[in-house]
C-alpha cells in the first residue's frame, strides 16, 4: 500500500499484453488511456495473459479477440469459455498495417522464408502470392515475436511480417511497407479482468456470453435466438465453438448490443438461463465505436417498466 497524505491508497494495478514488445496488442494498450498509465509487461501467449489474471499476478490482460479479415481469435474465445470465470471490461479496435522487415537490406527474389503470425500471413496472402510465391511462411506466436527473433539472429527465416513499431524496437530494416491486402483491416482487443464491479452503462454498450445448449437437438439454436429476437436485441457476433468435452458437443459465443443493466438484456439473460444448460457471463462494457442500438417500439426500459406495473396491477385484482 502507498499513502497520499493521510489517505491509504491501493497499489497501482498491472496489465499484461500479448507480447513481446512491438505487437498490435501493445499498440492497443497505448491507445487506451486508462491502461497506458499502468505498469505493463508482455507475456508470450493469450493463455499466459489470462492465467496471469486468474492467478492474481496481474489485474488486466489485453488480448486480441477478433479481426475484420480473419474473424474471431479462437484461442481467446476458448480460454474465456473455460476455466475460472473472467470478464471483459473494455474493448478497442485498431487499424492493422503490415511491413516486410529484415535485419539488413535484401532483394525480394532472394527471399525463401518469411516469419509471422498466421493471421498476419492470411491478411497478406495476396501480396505474398504476387511477390514471394515460392517463399515458405513460418508461423510465430505474434508478429513482434517474428521481428524479435529476426533481430536476435535466432530466426529460421530471412524476413518477418510485422508493424512499424516492431521495426523501430528491434532495429530492423523496412523492406516493403503497406503489404496488407486490405487497407481497412482492423483488430479488436479486449481488456479482461477478474469478475467484479461491472462498468457503468453508457448507452452504447456490448455484452458477451457463452451459451451451452441442454442437448444437440433440432430447434436448440432457435430457442436461444428467440430470447433475443423477442426483446429486440441485436447480435453483433454469434459462432459455435467446441466445448472440448466430446466430439460434436458445441457451445455458442455471442456478443450483443446492450448492457446487463438494460431491462431487455436482463430479461433475455433470465430466459437463456431457463433454456440453456449453462450461461457464462463474460461482461458488459462500452463499445469501441460508441454506436448506440436502434430500439424498436416496446423494448425500452420504460416499456418493460410499464408492462411490469400493468402485470402487478392484474395480480392485485385490478381489471382494466
Amino acid at each position: 500500500m502507498t499513502r497520499c497524505g493521510d489517505q491509504v491508497m491501493p497499489e497501482i494495478g498491472t496489465v499484461v499484453f500479448l507480447g513481446p514488445r512491438g505487437t498490435f496488442a501493445e499498440a492497443a494498450l497505448l491507445a487506451l488511456p486508462e491502461l497506458s498509465s499502468m505498469p505493463a509487461r508482455p507475456v508470450p501467449s493469450v493463455t499466459a495473459a489470462l492465467n496471469a489474471i486468474r492467478s492474481g499476478d496481474a489485474d488486466v490482460a489485453l488480448v486480441p479477440i477478433e479481426n475484420s479479415v480473419e474473424g474471431s481469435v479462437s484461442g481467446t474465445l476458448d480460454e474465456l469459455a473455460s476455466g475460472e470465470p473472467l470478464e471483459i471490461i473494455n474493448e478497442i479496435a485498431i487499424p492493422v498495417r503490415f511491413a516486410l522487415l529484415a535485419a539488413q537490406p535484401i532483394e525480394l527474389p532472394r527471399i525463401a522464408s518469411v516469419g509471422t503470425h498466421p493471421h498476419a500471413a492470411a491478411q497478406c496472402r495476396r501480396w505474398l502470392h504476387d511477390n514471394l510465391p515460392h517463399a515458405q511462411v513460418v508461423p510465430t506466436t505474434s508478429t513482434a515475436a517474428a521481428a524479435e527473433a529476426l533481430s536476435g539472429g535466432a530466426a529460421g527465416y530471412q524476413v518477418a511480417i510485422a508493424q512499424h513499431l516492431a521495426a523501430e524496437l528491434y532495429g530492423l530494416e523496412v523492406i516493403v511497407d503497406g503489404i496488407a491486402d486490405n487497407d481497412e483491416a482492423s483488430t479488436r482487443f479486449v481488456a479482461v479482468a477478474r469478475p467484479g464491479a461491472i462498468p457503468a452503462r453508457t448507452g452504447a454498450d456490448k455484452t458477451s456470453l457463452v451459451l451451452y445448449i441442454t442437448a444437440n437437438r433440432a430447434g436448440a439454436l432457435l430457442e436461444i435466438l428467440t430470447e433475443f429476437a423477442a426483446r429486440g436485441i441485436n447480435l453483433t457476433r454469434i459462432e459455435s465453438r467446441p466445448t472440448r468435452r466430446a466430439l460434436g458437443d458445441y457451445c455458442f459465443s455471442v456478443d450483443l448490443e446492450g448492457h446487463v443493466a438494460d431491462a431487455r438484456v436482463g430479461e433475455a439473460l433470465m430466459g437463456l438461463r431457463r433454456v440453456c444448460a449453462d450461461v457464462r457471463f463474460l461482461g458488459s462494457y462500452p463499445r469501441h465505436d460508441g454506436k448506440e442500438p436502434h430500439l424498436r417500439e416496446g423494448v425500452s426500459d420504460e416499456d418493460f417498466a410499464a408492462a411490469h406495473t400493468w402485470l402487478e396491477s392484474i395480480r392485485a385484482g385490478a381489471r382494466r
